[in-house]
């Protein structure tokens, strides 16, 4: 009933055959054409950055995404397997800026952000063929003739109107959302782009004041061991049981008013001479006892709110929270 296997086969070459065959004959458009009549099975294919290098991960991802589509084909579904190219976001840019030997927003700006766009454009091509020679070889179908591409003008104008058609479903709202944020690039990244240059590093703590806004010449003294959170920040919390102090300088050098936890004062300022103007418990220092109200908090300013665990040790009075608050 079988033909006997050669103990000899080549993998390789019957599989460059294979592809042989289907070429020549146009079996994939077949597959295709041949179903239009037939209900419809959509697959939205995820397109690469087409300026980056394939892998071997992309041919593990492709595999699956394969295997779903020819199902449905040989189920007698209509599949419009139509591919795509992801030539926005920072691998983009960061590609060229390594180019150019870039290494700040204002240098592109000084270069021309015009003359730099125009330089990403080619940089978005620039592994199509590596792509579609690994695409081919590992027998994964997808149209590239009719090959959308992020940067067109036809494929952002469906974005928006896909965003204006959410939004007059009634599906469309405004929140608050804390993430990794580049001060280098001046945007926001993804995780995908977090992971590409991650690293451990050693960062140091700080102190940070906060200005009281009814109050001159008086701030929260904050310490975080994790300043990079800082532009995020929008509170302080203090723990309603714990004493608090306000402390100036005993020696006139300065005349700022500090608020920080009384039972640090000696330890955070050492042989500094300070004086204790006042004294109070944390309950006394809100502005808002609720941190769901960080979820419409103006972020312009601050609030002060409940902080739950009693703990001092650490912190001076109020460590920043990532949407972000401090708490002391």
């Amino acid at each position: 009933m079988f033909k006997p296997i050669s103990p000899k086969l080549n993998l390789n070459v019957m599989e460059e055959g294979i592809l042989r065959f289907w070429n020549a004959n146009d079996i994939f458009k077949k597959s295709s054409d041949e179903r239009k009549d037939r209900p419809p099975y959509v697959i939205y294919e995820g397109p690469p950055t087409a300026n980056g290098k394939p892998g071997i991960h992309h041919v593990l991802a492709r595999a699956f995404k394969d295997m779903f589509p020819r199902y449905k084909t040989m189920q007698g579904f209509y599949v419009d397997r139509r591919g795509g190219w992801d030539t926005h976001g920072l691998p983009v840019e960061i590609e060229v800026e390594k180019r150019l030997g870039f290494t700040n927003k204002a240098e592109i700006e000084s270069y021309g952000i015009e003359k730099f766009n125009a330089l990403c454009r080619e940089s978005a091509f620039e592994r199509i063929l590596d792509w579609e020679k690994l695409t081919q070889r590992i027998a994964y179908w997808v149209d590239f003739d009719r090959a959308y591409v992020t940067y067109r003008n036809e494929y952002i104008e469906s974005v928006w109107w896909l965003l204006k058609s959410i939004w007059d479903k009634g599906l469309l709202y405004q929140g608050y959302k804390v993430v990794p944020y580049c001060p280098r690039c001046g945007t926001p990244l993804s995780d995908h782009e977090v992971a590409q240059g991650y690293a451990d590093t050693e960062d140091p703590s700080v102190f940070v004041r906060f200005p009281l806004v009814d109050e001159p010449n008086t701030y929260l003294l904050v310490w975080t061991t994790t300043p990079w959170t800082l532009p995020g920040n929008v509170a302080v919390a203090a723990h309603p049981d714990v004493e608090y102090a306000m402390v100036t300088r005993a020696d006139g050098l300065s005349d700022e008013r500090l608020i920080l936890a009384k039972e640090l004062v000696e330890k955070v300022f050492g042989d500094i001479p300070v004086k204790i103007l006042k004294t109070y418990k944390g309950c006394l220092l809100y502005t808002s006892d609720a941190a769901d109200d960080l979820l419409c908090v103006d972020l312009g300013g601050r609030r002060i709110i409940k902080k739950k665990k009693k703990q001092t040790h650490y912190s001076t009075m109020k460590v920043h929270r990532h949407q972000h608050t401090l708490h002391i």
